[in-house]
């Protein structure tokens, strides 16, 4: 088993998982996309993750290399090999393979509910976890409509399409599974997302995520395991 992740900026790495795949052995490669590095061939990899990002998905003519980005994306879904985006990566799964992106009608941010749909209850994906469960969100854009064939695994009030699966491997979450104690210090520094935080909660904003934050940790962090082996389960099945 091996991995690769796609890297939109510095601090949208894979977060707790790499304390997770340390601990099960299984070595992991970054290209940072958004730095022009190359996309190697995709013969030695087993699963593909695609992290967040500031820029929005029809932004080709500011970030070219969205292009090849999503071209990629593209050709690994069809490969029938496991896929997991989060954030900007569920974006981009739903671009990528026909559906549609566009601005959401206000910011999602905070630790927030989401809401299982039956087929996200029965998908093995969200095995052993809640129907009901609280999230990690801070994005504006949202997945609007999804491509041909795909299912919508998981609902907000704010976002109606919270999670994805497209054909039998390829999945995407608007939610950020990955959080540590160090994600809203880190993300509150990208501009983008500090005018997201601070449109939604107000001055002070950043203070008061990260003390919200910090109190769901420990059970947002045991979702992630289980998620986490959720899914390496279906990619070592695949």
């Amino acid at each position: 088993m091996r991995v690769l992740v796609f890297q939109h900026v510095a601090v949208e790495h894979p977060g707790i998982f790499r304390d997770f795949l340390a601990a099960d052995g299984i070595p992991w490669d970054a290209v940072a996309v958004d730095a022009g590095e190359p996309i190697p061939s995709f013969a030695d990899y087993d699963a593909l993750w695609v992290m967040g990002g500031p820029m929005d998905v029809w932004q080709e003519d500011q970030f070219p290399w969205l292009v090849a980005e999503k071209a990629a994306i593209r050709n690994w879904v069809d490969s029938g090999k496991p896929f997991l985006g989060i954030c900007l990566g569920h974006q981009l799964l739903a671009d990528a393979t026909g559906g549609a992106v566009a601005p959401g009608d206000a910011p999602e941010v905070g630790v927030l509910p989401i809401t299982l749909t039956e087929a996200g209850q029965r998908d093995p994906l969200f095995d052993g976890l809640p129907a009901r469960g609280d999230c990690f969100q801070w994005h504006g854009a949202v997945v609007q409509r999804l491509p041909e064939g795909a299912v919508t695994l998981a609902e907000s009030d704010i976002c109606p399409i919270q999670a994805i699966r497209v054909g039998a491997r390829a999945y995407g979450l608007q939610f950020h599974v990955e959080i540590t104690g160090d994600t809203v210090t880190d993300w509150g520094c990208i501009p983008e997302y500090a005018a997201a935080l601070d449109d939604v909660m107000g001055d002070g904003a950043l203070d008061r995520l990260g003390e919200e934050t910090a109190r769901h940790l420990p059970g947002l962090n045991a979702a992630a395991r289980t998620l986490y082996d959720n899914f390496m389960g279906i990619a070592r099945s695949a």
